[in-house]
């Protein structure tokens, strides 16, 4: 009987190692050092949904620019706008990663939105999440 072993990244075998940085940088020394690899990648993925195209020095293509679409007025119009533009974002800039599921529900009352996205790292049969509130 055959047994599966699941992958690892080799950046995960030593504990001792950190790998990054984790955002949000409220740490009481600033910066809070990742040791996973499933951890840095969600940081890397909040940063660069919070970031703005142009916004990145040396690098003007880095980011999702969402946060210029949230002035916009909020319909199911900007919504799907919204949807569709991270989603595809997100596939071609982090090829390791494969969405479940992404929800945006806005919160009209207090001008919020919300942003679920439910995503599998390549090789991993954990399911993470990343919350974001615009």
């Amino acid at each position: 009987m055959a047994i599966r072993i699941p992958n690892r990244n080799p950046l995960d075998l030593n504990k001792n190692i950190a790998i990054g940085v984790a955002i949000p940088f409220n740490y009481p020394a600033v910066f809070r050092s990742t040791f996973s690899t499933s951890d840095q990648i969600k940081s890397n993925l909040i940063n660069y949904i919070l970031t703005n195209k142009g916004e990145r020095i040396f690098n003007i293509n880095f980011g999702s620019g969402i946060r210029a679409q949230l002035f916009n007025n909020i319909n199911y119009t900007t919504l799907s706008n919204l949807q569709t533009q991270i989603q595809g974002e997100i596939e071609s800039n982090f090829p390791s990663i494969t969405i479940q599921q992404l929800v945006i529900t806005p919160d009209i009352d207090s001008n919020v939105v919300n942003l679920t996205l439910n995503y599998t790292i390549l090789n991993s049969p954990n399911t993470e999440t990343v919350q974001i509130t615009m």
